[in-house]
């Protein structure tokens, strides 16, 4: 897979796939082989799949970033956007990965079409500041990311393949890659009531999907931060955690991106147009 150098010391592995001029970035530190994002590229998107700096194929970062991660991310679609001669682009994150779409939202407004959010909170900074990944290398307990059990033999299924990419990825992982706590989206606002303020003034379409058994982006926090965006959706599945929009459910999850991203592109809002 191809590289991009976007600094002099940077470069970002990343995967093309589809063609055309709609174009749709995601960062991620992985990217499954049957995942959301993978699959627009079969509905007329032009997608590129970026593995963040400092994990798998990027390349690997030995200092600590403190608070400035997730500013550091923002900027590396954008020059790797600049680089592409990609002008305006939907984002489309899960999980981190739409955290960094966060950023892109409140730093790199004029540049955003849409912003799909899969499980992408953002958390709460009152509660915590450490990323949750790093609770978990730290032993902090926690309830099960997803529901042991779906109800849907092909979604277990499914589950069990995306599992082997994720222990492969794991055995891989490398020290450098296992030390980086990138915190939380946003951290720098401080406070919750911050980031509800910060919400507020998004006027970039986003579509939000969730699932209601997910502990890292609460059904609540979801919630939450549909009422602060002026034009968004949300899309809440029962039964599934936080890998189900992204990885498990995602035929489902695909036709509502392709829905939501077709009004957006007829109207300019995230609903069809009304009418007369």
């Amino acid at each position: 897979m191809p590289t991009l150098k976007i600094d002099d010391s940077i470069e970002l592995f990343y995967e093309e796939l589809g063609s055309g001029d709609k174009y749709i970035l995601s960062l991620e530190m992985d990217f499954p082989p049957e995942c959301t994002t993978r699959r627009l590229a079969e509905h007329g998107y032009h997608v590129f799949c970026i593995t963040n700096r400092g994990i798998g194929g990027s390349t690997h970062i030995f200092e600590d970033y403190g608070n400035d991660w997730f500013d550091i991310w923002a900027d590396d679609v954008i020059r790797f956007a600049d680089l592409k001669g990609i002008d305006r682009f939907v984002y489309c994150g899960c999980s981190h990965g739409a955290g960094t779409g966060w950023h892109i939202a409140l730093r790199y407004p004029e540049r955003l079409i849409a912003f799909i959010d899969m499980v992408g909170g953002p958390h709460n900074i009152d509660e915590a500041k450490i990323s949750y990944r790093t609770a978990l290398k730290d032993g902090k307990p926690r309830k099960p990311m997803n529901p042991e059990f779906v109800d849907d033999q092909a979604v277990m299924e499914r589950r069990e393949r995306n599992g082997v990419y994720y222990r492969e990825c794991a055995e891989r992982e490398t020290p450098e890659e296992r030390n980086i706590d990138y915190k939380r989206p946003l951290i720098k606002l401080e406070t919750e009531e911050k980031v509800k303020e910060a919400l507020r003034t998004i006027q970039t379409p986003t579509l939000m999907l969730g699932g209601i058994e997910d502990p890292i982006s609460r059904p609540d926090l979801m919630i939450r931060t549909a009422e602060c965006l002026p034009h968004g959706k949300l899309v809440m599945y029962s039964g599934f955690g936080h890998a189900g929009p992204y990885s498990e459910i995602v035929e489902e999850a695909v036709e509502e991106a392709v829905n939501f991203l077709r009004n957006v592109e007829e109207t300019g809002k995230v609903y069809k147009k009304v009418q007369k």
